[in-house]
C-alpha cells in the first residue's frame, strides 16, 4: 500500500502547490486530512506563498471521504474518530484564508473532494471531470458543508436534484451552471490554475467565498416552494430513507439562518446520520459489494482467468433466453440449443424481445443491440459444442435429464469447457453424478429475469477446481453481473435462505391471517412485492416443485400448507393464466381476488393449526417477524455450514437476489441491527406455539445467548460440513 500523505511544493512565483496523495482515488482517509490542515496552516504562516493550488495526485482530485472510517464507527460504536473537517479544515483554512485558494480538478471530485473544492475560492477543471456529492446512498448527508455550498454555487433546484439522487455532473456541465470557473487540458490545468490564483490575489479575478453567496438561492419563498415540492416527491419515492428529508432540512436550516449555520447544523445532523441504522446497513452492502471478489483458494494462488470467447446455453426458456441475452450483451459469442424448431424459435424471439426491450428504455444503443443480436446462433443438435469454452445448461428442475445432458457434454466439449448448470435447487453432485469431469462442473445460478438481475450465484463442489470458479467469476463481471461464490447443497446460499419466506406466510395465512394484509405488511418493510404475488409471478409449478426439494432436505422444519394444492385444482396459476390470488388483466395493476377466499377456509380447515378454531390476533410487526425471523434462522445455518464464504457475502446476494432493501444492509445485517436475542426468543416462543418451523437454530441459539453478532465470523476451527 502505498502511503497516503500530503505533498507541498511553493514554486518561484510564490503559488504553494498541496497535492492529496492516496491511490487510487485519493480517498480522504484521516492522515490526509490531517495533512492538508498542517499543508493549509503552513501555507498561511510562510511569507513567500502568496497563493495556493489544491490538486490531487495521477489524474484524479480526490473520490471522497474514507469510508472504512465509519465503518469503524459502526464496529465500535465511537463517532469521535470522525474528524471535524467541515469548519475547521473547510470553513477555517481553505475558505477564510487570507491567501487565495484555487482547487485544480481533474478525473473526479466526489463526496468529500467536491466539498473540498467549494470551499476554494475558484474551480479550474479539466473536461468529462466528474463532479457530485453520492452520500445520500450511504445513508448520510454531505458532511463537509456541500449541503450549503452546492445550492449557492450551483443554483437550489439543480443542487437539491444532485444530491438527492446522488447522480455526478461533468466539468462541461458545471462550467455552465457556475460550479466551475474554467475548463482547460489536463496539460495545462495546474499552469492555468497557478495563474488563476495569483491573479485572485492582484484582484483581477473574483475572490468568493461561497458560503456567502446568496445570488442563485432566490427569494426565501421561492426556496421553500422547490423545498416543499422535493420533500413530497421524497415522501413518495424514499420512504425509508430519513437522509432524504434531513438533507432538504438542513439546506432549508441554511438559506433561513445563513451559511455558517448552516454548516454548522449539517455537521451536526451528520454525525447523528452516521450512527443510525440506515447508514449501516447501506455501508455494509457498500463493503460486501467489494468483498465479494476476494475468494480463499482461488483469487489468491496466482490463477490467471481463461478467455471465454464462445459459451452456449441449453434450453431457451424463460431462464436461459435470459442467460444468452446477458453474455451476447457482454460480447460473448452464444450458441442457444434447443430441442424442436419451435422452441428454438420461441428462444430466440424472447432473447431479441430482450434486447429490443433495453433499446427502448435507453438502456442500450440500437448499434449495440445489432452487435449483440449479431453474436447469437440457434442449433438443435450438439455439433456446434466442439469449440466451446463455457456452457451454461438451462432446462428444468429434473435430475434424470440434466444427468443425461451432463454425460453428453462431457464427451462433445473441449477438456477445458466449464460445465455449468443453472439449477436453483439441485446438489450439483448429484447433477454431475453420471460424469467423469466433476473437476470442471460448477453451479452458474442467475435470477429471473436474468438479463436484468444483478446477481450470480457461482457454486462449487468440493471437486470444483479454482480455475473454473476464477473463469466463472471473470464471465460474471465482462456480463456485469455481481458474482458471489457459494457451497453446495440443497437452494445454495440465496434460495436456502429464503425458502422459509413463503413457508411462514403460508403457515400464518392457515392462522387466520389475510392474505392481502401480509402483501402489504411486507411491501412496507422494502421488499417490491409480498410473498403471494410473487408465488403468483412465478407460476404455482416452480413453487410446487421447489417446495419438493426442500421437503426432502430439511424435513424437521418444514410447514406443508395444503393451499397451493387447492388453487392448482380451481383452475388457477397466477399470472400465467391471469388468475392467482390476485387477478391480472392487461394494462392494470394485479387486484386482490375475494373468490379465493372460500378456498382459503378449506385450506384452513384441512390444516386445522388455529388455536381453538379461531385466528389468531397479530399485530403488523409481528406478521413481519413470522415471516423474517425464519429467514434470519436459515440464514444462520447458511453460516454455520460454511455455505458462504463470509456473512456479507450472504447480505449482498438477499439485497441483489431477492430484492431484500438494501438500506436495511442484507438478511445478517439486518437480523444483528434488530437483535440476535430478540430474533432468538421470538422464534422459541413461536416453536412451542405453532412447532418445528420456528425451532431456533443452534448457531442462533448460542450467539443470541453469547451476544455475539450472527455476523461476526465464526471461530477459526472449520466444521467438518463446511461446503467451502
Amino acid at each position: 500500500m502505498a502511503l497516503a500523505k500530503v505533498d507541498f511544493e511553493v514554486g518561484s512565483d510564490g503559488v504553494a502547490v498541496i497535492t492529496m496523495c492516496n491511490p487510487p482515488v485519493n480517498a480522504l482517509a484521516i492522515p490526509i486530512i490531517k495533512g492538508l490542515k498542517d499543508r493549509f496552516d503552513e501555507a498561511a504562516r510562510r511569507s513567500d506563498v502568496k497563493a495556493i493550488v489544491l490538486t490531487g495526485k495521477g489524474g484524479r482530485f480526490s473520490g471522497g471521504f474514507d469510508i472504512s472510517v465509519m465503518k469503524k464507527v459502526h464496529q465500535t460504536g465511537d463517532a469521535s474518530v470522525l474528524p471535524d473537517v467541515s469548519v475547521e479544515l473547510v470553513v477555517n483554512s481553505i475558505e477564510d484564508s487570507k491567501k487565495p485558494v484555487v482547487a485544480a480538478v481533474e478525473g473526479l471530485a466526489l463526496g468529500g473532494g467536491l466539498e473540498l473544492a467549494m470551499g476554494c475560492h475558484a474551480r479550474v477543471a479539466a473536461p468529462r471531470t466528474q463532479l457530485g456529492l453520492p452520500e445520500l446512498t450511504l445513508g448520510i448527508i454531505p458532511g463537509f458543508g456541500g449541503t450549503q455550498r452546492l445550492p449557492r454555487l450551483l443554483g437550489l433546484s439543480k443542487a437539491v436534484e444532485m444530491m438527492l439522487t446522488s447522480k455526478p455532473i461533468t466539468s462541461d456541465e458545471g462550467r455552465k451552471l457556475g460550479l466551475i470557473d474554467a475548463i482547460v487540458s489536463s496539460k495545462e490545468l495546474l499552469k492555468v490554475s497557478r495563474l488563476w490564483a495569483l491573479e485572485i490575489g492582484e484582484r483581477r479575478k473574483p475572490w468568493i467565498r461561497s458560503l456567502h453567496k446568496t445570488d442563485k438561492i432566490g427569494s426565501l419563498s421561492e426556496a421553500r416552494e422547490v423545498l416543499r415540492t422535493a420533500r413530497q416527491q421524497v415522501k413518495k419515492t424514499a420512504p425509508h430513507l430519513p437522509q432524504q428529508q434531513a438533507c432538504i432540512d438542513v439546506v432549508e436550516h441554511g438559506i433561513v439562518h445563513g451559511g455558517y449555520s448552516g454548516v454548522l447544523k449539517e455537521a451536526e445532523v451528520f454525525k447523528q446520520l452516521v450512527m443510525s441504522d440506515t447508514s449501516k446497513g447501506l455501508i455494509n452492502v457498500f463493503f460486501a459489494q467489494r468483498a465479494i471478489s476476494k475468494v480463499p483458494g482461488v483469487t489468491d494462488i496466482g490463477l490467471k482467468p481463461t478467455n471465454v470467447k464462445k459459451a452456449a446455453v441449453i434450453g431457451g426458456g424463460l431462464m436461459g433466453s435470459g442467460i444468452a441475452t446477458a453474455l451476447i450483451l457482454g460480447n460473448i459469442r452464444v450458441i442457444l440449443k434447443e430441442i424442436n424448431s419451435e422452441y428454438l424459435l420461441k428462444g430466440i424471439k424472447t432473447i431479441e424481445a430482450n434486447v429490443s426491450g433495453l433499446v427502448r428504455r435507453g438502456k442500450l444503443t440500437k448499434q449495440k443491440a445489432d452487435v449483440a443480436l449479431s453474436l447469437l446462433k440457434g442449433v438443435l443438435d450438439y455439433t456446434e459444442f466442439k469449440d466451446v469454452d463455457l456452457v451454461i445448461e438451462a432446462v428444468i428442475e429434473n435430475v434424470g435429464l440434466k444427468q443425461t445432458i451432463f454425460s453428453d457434454l462431457e464427451k462433445i466439449c473441449p477438456p477445458h469447457c466449464i460445465l455449468a448448470s443453472n439449477t436453483s435447487t439441485i446438489d450439483l453432485n448429484v447433477v454431475g453424478k453420471k460424469t467423469s469431469s466433476q473437476d470442471r462442473i460448477a453451479g452458474a445460478h442467475f435470477f429471473s429475469p436474468a438479463h436484468i438481475m444483478p446477481l450470480l450465484e457461482i457454486i462449487r463442489t468440493e471437486k470444483t477446481s479454482a480455475q473454473v470458479i476464477l473463469d466463472l467469476i471473470t464471465v460474471g463481471k465482462i456480463i456485469k453481473k455481481a458474482p458471489v461464490v457459494v457451497g453446495n447443497c440443497t437452494g445454495f446460499a440465496v434460495n436456502r435462505t429464503f425458502f422459509p419466506y413463503s413457508q411462514g406466510a403460508h403457515l400464518l395465512v392457515n392462522l387466520g391471517v389475510d392474505i392481502y394484509r401480509i402483501d402489504r405488511l411486507i411491501i412496507n418493510f422494502g421488499l417490491p412485492i409480498g410473498p403471494f404475488q410473487l408465488q403468483d409471478l412465478a407460476g404455482y409449478g416452480v413453487a410446487v416443485a421447489v417446495s419438493k426439494e426442500y421437503a426432502g432436505s430439511f424435513s424437521d422444519r418444514i410447514f406443508n400448507s395444503p393451499l397451493l394444492d387447492l388453487l392448482i385444482k380451481s383452475g388457477r396459476n397466477g399470472k400465467n393464466n391471469g388468475k392467482g390470488y390476485y387477478i391480472y388483466e392487461k394494462g392494470s395493476k394485479p387486484k386482490p381476488d375475494p373468490s379465493i377466499l372460500p378456498i382459503v377456509e378449506e385450506s384452513r380447515r384441512l390444516c386445522n393449526i388455529m388455536p381453538n378454531g379461531k385466528p389468531i390476533s397479530v399485530t403488523d410487526q409481528q406478521i413481519v417477524e413470522m415471516i423474517l425471523f425464519p429467514v434470519v434462522n436459515e440464514a444462520c445455518r447458511v453460516l454455520d455450514e460454511g455455505v458462504v464464504i463470509r456473512a456479507s457475502d450472504l447480505d449482498l446476494a438477499s439485497v441483489l437476489g431477492m430484492s431484500f432493501p438494501n438500506y436495511r444492509g442484507g438478511i445478517v445485517c439486518w437480523g444483528d441491527l434488530v437483535g440476535a436475542n430478540h430474533i432468538y426468543t421470538s422464534l422459541k416462543k413461536w416453536a412451542q406455539l405453532y412447532g418445528n418451523f420456528f425451532k431456533p437454530s443452534r448457531y442462533l441459539e448460542e450467539r443470541a445467548i453469547k451476544g455475539i453478532p450472527l455476523s461476526a465470523p465464526a471461530s477459526s476451527t472449520p466444521k467438518s460440513n463446511s461446503r467451502l
